[in-house]
């Protein structure tokens, strides 16, 4: 799917509905931005990424419990 936009004024680039709606983003969606050679791509981000977090974890994501481990582990590990 292909389509032509525009970018407007401070740079803004509106997605046409159709390429919003294939991929699922709406307005507040975070997204990558990444530069291959002259091309830009955008790669919609998850919407509740602490779900997906616990999928990665294998379990549900406890930010009273995680976030302290996070924390003492990268205390830990930027001294080095």
């Amino acid at each position: 799917m292909s389509a032509i936009a525009r970018i407007g004024k401070r740079y803004t680039l509106v997605i046409p509905k159709d390429i919003r709606k294939r991929i699922g983003i709406h307005e507040g969606s975070y997204v990558l931005l990444r530069v291959m050679g002259d091309k830009i791509i955008v790669e919609p981000l998850p919407d509740e990424p602490f779900k997906v977090l616990g999928r990665v974890i294998g379990k549900p994501y406890d930010e009273k419990v995680d976030e302290k481990k996070a924390l003492e582990w990268l205390m830990k590990n930027a001294r080095s």
